[in-house]
């Protein structure tokens, strides 16, 4: 017998099993587990057991028609796992689609097939009463693609059937694709970064391509990766919203018509999105585009990686294997000695670091692609001593109006969705929370609901105050449907789209979106940060920014950091084509540092004063961070737990780690469970995870029954 080390998806680590005859590793396969047949994935072989033989279950079934999982790809889990103190066999399979998952077998996409005649097939002309079979016949003089033949017959699968019985052509494997010139001449900045990319090719180099909006990020994407196509390597190419994909998917499939492409999202059909990562486990697909879970899609020839808007905090996975895409994706292109671009009009400050420390190389885009587009003109409205219309100052209702008359496409922007943050009782007082969470629910006027937008609960709007029976109810706060409602009503006329997670959530609503903008019939948008970044709309020219403080009362030190970037972003979406685009952002705090900086579009200054902020105060990136959290019925329960551990573990913590806490978190209760955290730091990142390692160890001991807890390594919320 043979034995194995077998991946499963439970948190208790690789389990030995023994198979009759060798299997290679990264082999799924069918293991007895407690009494069923459980999914495996060979992890380690040849190894010598450490129980009694007998003991050991054998293997149940071998898909042994199916690929194996590369061991550069194990390598990637392996990693995973040990950085982000999450048990492998549960890392495998958060990694793996959901065909890949299921104990059966799984389809493996076969390679395109091109046809063309062989020599008794150009002689054998079809009759001039058959023009669609002369016409295919003509088509079959060069090797094409069955999809292509399609468009010249519409009976193509059954003549190439015949054709191939009667011996008149013959199959070949699809050569490397043709890659088009470039549809347009890039300016002096952009082939400067395109070379440096390029000739990085062979090795690894991180470069953080640092570009106004508008500057043309983009192109410089797209030409370092015809290179690499051209080369035949494979290109990941990684988003941070799945709304971003049908946009730039249109553009890629446009400017590399005939490249195999793979696109991996939660909103694709599981078994497209389980065939599409074999397709580019098998290197069939050579550009690969995703969100934050492509960063685990097996590529056997990559040769580029782009994570364009680095800085967004969706790359950050907050639930389960808590993993940062960004960063997992430089280590791959380390592990493939290949080039990765970080591309941002606003880097976040840890590439902004690394560049600064020289890790990173920084490629600089100043100016917007488009010859005659300029930066907008931002301006900072104070309102303290204004009477706002539902959030908005009159002159900017009139600006609104006058943009609609003069064909200019507007964005009212707020981050809040809803209609109002909370309904609120003027008699006594009451404001009316979530039963589960220690939040607010928030009113949602059109469909009559109070929602919480942290669990999900949701209850009709109350008649009356459950405490002194007021009915006169009031809504306290701006959302995106208050401002809709307001707009409808003072701007009768206007066409307007409100873009929020509640109106926008279908797999075709962007699609439909982006249509009614191209064809003139959305005058104004309404929106949230899912319309802050990456969106080219060429008719929009005015940005109005609607309680744009709320962030700077946030305890979390990176919430500047997070407000500039998002200001930033939704300023560059205004004036992207001939006509100079105005932004205003309303401040009842206009004498803040940050409103300075977003008005000199400074990113370098802002960057660089914020680092020496976070340098004075021992702050991420000068140290690094673990949060360890729990969750009980009790806040009692969770935090005299932490306690506890703490007190354990002080004599035995690396010297020079520090920490802090516990505390209840911001939002102290979830779902019904209270909350609370405690935050290892140190400027040795070696300490910081040995701290993390014996911090499980302990809470796996000492922890009472129904308690849950978890690690986050690097954490990006407070």
């Amino acid at each position: 017998m043979y034995y194995y080390h077998i991946a499963l998806n439970i948190p208790i680590g690789l389990l030995t099993y023994a198979y009759s005859e060798p299997l290679p590793e990264g082999r799924r396969v069918l293991v007895p587990f407690r009494g069923r047949q459980a999914l495996g994935v060979v992890w380690a072989a040849g190894i010598t057991p450490d129980i009694a033989v007998e003991k050991i279950l054998t293997v149940a079934k071998v898909f042994d028609e199916e690929p194996l999982l590369p061991e550069s790809w194990r390598a990637l889990v392996d990693f995973a796992a040990r950085y982000y103190h999450y048990p492998v066999g549960q890392t495998v399979f958060a990694a793996l689609p959901q065909a890949l998952r299921e104990a059966k077998a799984v389809a493996v996409p076969q390679p395109e097939m091109l046809y063309r005649l062989n020599h008794r097939g150009l002689s054998d002309e079809p009759p001039a009463r058959a023009p669609k079979q002369r016409a295919l016949w003509q088509a079959l003089h060069q090797a094409c693609s069955q999809d292509a033949l399609k468009k010249v017959h519409p009976q193509a699968v059954t003549l190439l059937k015949e054709w191939l019985q009667r011996g008149n052509i013959e199959t070949v494997q699809a050569a490397l694709p043709p890659i088009p010139p470039p549809v347009h001449d890039l300016n002096a900045e952009q082939r400067a970064a395109v070379a440096d990319i390029v000739g990085a090719q062979g090795c690894f180099q991180a470069f953080v391509l640092h570009g106004i909006t508008g500057s043309g990020k983009t192109e410089v994407y797209f030409e370092a990766a015809a290179h690499m196509l051209r080369q035949g390597k494979q290109v990941l190419f990684m988003l941070p919203e799945i709304n971003l994909t049908p946009q730039l998917l249109q553009r890629l499939q446009q400017r590399f018509p005939e490249v195999p492409l793979a696109v991996l999202h939660s909103q694709t059909a599981a078994g497209q999105r389980s065939k599409d990562y074999l397709r580019a486990l098998l290197g069939q697909a050579k550009l690969i585009i995703g969100t934050r879970l492509s960063v685990f899609t097996p590529l056997p020839e990559l040769g580029l990686l782009i994570v364009d808007e680095e800085h967004d905090g969706s790359f950050k996975q907050d639930s389960e294997l808590r993993y940062h895409a960004r960063d997992l994706a430089v280590w791959r292109a380390y592990q493939a000695d290949c080039p990765i671009v970080l591309g941002s009009a606003t880097p976040s400050l840890e590439s902004w670091h690394k560049v600064r420390s020289g890790s990173y190389r920084l490629l600089l885009l100043p100016n917007r692609a488009h010859s005659q587009a300029q930066p907008p003109q931002i301006h900072i409205l104070d309102t303290r001593r204004m009477t706002l219309e539902h959030g908005i100052a009159p002159q900017l209702l009139q600006m609104l109006q006058n943009n609609r008359a003069q064909g200019g496409l507007s964005l009212v922007y707020l981050n809040r969705r809803g209609f109002a943050p909370a309904l609120f009782c003027g008699d006594c007082g009451h404001t009316f929370g979530c039963p589960n969470c220690s939040a607010k629910t928030v009113l949602h006027q059109r469909i009559r609901q109070l929602r919480c937008h942290h669990c999900g609960f949701r209850q009709p709007v109350p008649h009356a105050c459950p405490d002194c029976g007021n009915q006169d109810l009031t809504a306290v706060g701006q959302g995106t449907q208050r401002i809709e409602e307001t707009l409808r009503r003072l701007l009768p006329e206007a066409r307007i789209a409100r873009v929020d997670r509640d109106s926008v959530s279908g797999r075709h609503d962007w699609q439909h979106l982006y249509r009614d903008i191209a064809d003139n019939r959305v005058d104004i948008l309404i929106g949230t940060q899912m319309l802050a970044k990456g969106h080219d709309f060429a008719r929009l020219n005015l940005v109005i920014v609607v309680n744009a403080d709320g962030s700077l009362y946030s305890s979390d030190f990176r919430a500047v950091e997070h407000l500039f970037a998002e200001l930033m972003q939704v300023s560059g979406r205004a004036g992207r084509a001939e006509s100079r685009g105005q932004v205003w952002i309303q401040t009842r705090l206009p004498e803040h540092p940050i409103f300075a900086a977003v008005r000199n579009q400074n990113y370098p200054l802002f960057a660089d004063s914020q680092l020496k902020e976070r340098e004075d105060f021992g702050l991420p990136p000068y140290i690094f961070q673990a949060a360890v959290r729990a969750d009980a019925a009790s806040a009692e329960t969770v935090q005299h737990s932490l306690q506890n551990v703490k007190n354990l573990l002080a004599p035995a913590l690396p010297d020079k780690l520090h920490q802090f806490g516990p505390a209840p978190m911001l939002l102290t209760r979830l779902e019904g469970r209270e909350r609370a955290q405690l935050f290892l730091e140190s400027g040795d990142r070696k300490a910081v995870h040995r701290a993390a390692s014996l911090w499980l160890a302990a809470l796996r001991d000492n922890a009472p029954h129904g308690m849950r807890y978890h690690v986050d390594i690097d954490p990006q919320e407070m």
